[in-house]
């Protein structure tokens, strides 16, 4: 038996002077509700209720215990909300993970931004390039780019990273650049290890995809190392948008084969499970949805730079 569902019951036969009633208010039969009464006597020792054809009347030790339940209810009642009321506010520590380029680049003025929204709330950043266990770690919430594998994770999708090839003005100047994907195989290619098929770039254009086996001087898994080599006129890069948009604005890079690009990455924030999401990470998975719609990339703040929000 559940003890507390019978005090509750217990209470309310004692409150409504009825049994019948008790049992409706809690859609089970007078029968339960008298045999729940019934033990918690026998676990007393004592009789809590006098009943007789008109209902039921309170006991001396029955008014004691009476009493106590009320207390008792009450103090679980005012637990459940303080859970309750924390699950829904996005306060307390918030851990979240990304990768480093996109957690330094996107995730930063996007958490200032919402820690600005939410006073109470504390993050901790964790910036990590392999693979993180959610769960292992203590991970609240985490971005992820590229598609997800099946797991017991929960997910929201939340947009697309787009990919552009760019080069500095002096490689164009030495080298020309190339009018059609397939040109791109006579350059220098500095290649992202970790995406886009190493040596092979899938370029999309208005004709269709295009394969293209590339090669070239240079290659990493550091995002920041190929922006450098091509201001530094190495070679044609692979880079995401939001990390080629500083160097475009400023010139120091440029498009190429304006009207092409490279596959998207899907976005996605994960969580432990999708089921009882605390609040702060809805609150804040719902943030970021709001500010990965349309063309976001070309919005957010420049690297190094003192953050406002929009």
């Amino acid at each position: 038996m559940d003890r507390l569902h019978a005090m509750e019951v217990f209470v309310r036969v004692v409150e409504t002077g009825s049994f019948s009633q008790a049992a409706r208010e809690f859609n089970i039969t007078q029968s339960t509700a008298t045999k729940q009464v019934a033990v918690l006597e026998e676990r007393l020792k004592a009789r809590l209720l006098n009943r007789n054809t008109r209902g039921a009347s309170l006991t001396e030790a029955g008014a004691l215990f009476y009493e106590k339940c009320k207390t008792i209810l009450r103090e679980v009642e005012e637990a459940d909300g303080i859970v309750q009321t924390r699950q829904a506010q996005a306060q307390g520590l918030l851990r979240v993970g990304s990768s480093v380029a996109f957690g330094r680049r996107v995730v930063v003025p996007l958490v200032l931004e919402f820690m600005r929204l939410h006073p109470q709330l504390q993050v901790d950043l964790v910036f990590e390039d392999r693979y993180t266990d959610l769960v292992a770690q203590g991970i609240d919430v985490a971005l992820r780019l590229g598609k997800l594998a099946d797991s017991s994770l929960g997910a929201r999708y939340l947009g697309t990273n787009p990919w552009l090839m760019v080069a500095s003005p002096g490689y164009v100047a030495a080298h020309g650049a190339p009018h059609k994907p397939e040109e791109l195989s006579r350059h220098a290619a500095l290649v992202y290890s970790s995406v886009q098929g190493n040596d092979v770039w899938r370029v999309q254009g208005p004709h269709g995809t295009a394969t293209v086996n590339v090669s070239g001087r240079m290659r990493s898994n550091n995002l920041s190392a190929l922006v450098a080599a091509a201001r530094n006129d190495l070679g044609i890069a692979a880079l995401p948008w939001y990390v080629a948009s500083d160097s475009l604005e400023t010139g120091a890079l440029q498009p190429v084969l304006p009207g092409h690009s490279l596959p998207e990455q899907e976005i996605h924030a994960v969580f432990p499970s999708p089921k009882l999401v605390p609040g702060k990470v809805q609150a804040f998975v719902a943030f970021l949805a709001g500010r990965f719609e349309g063309e976001w990339w070309k919005s957010i703040p420049a690297a190094n730079s003192s953050y406002r929000p929009r």
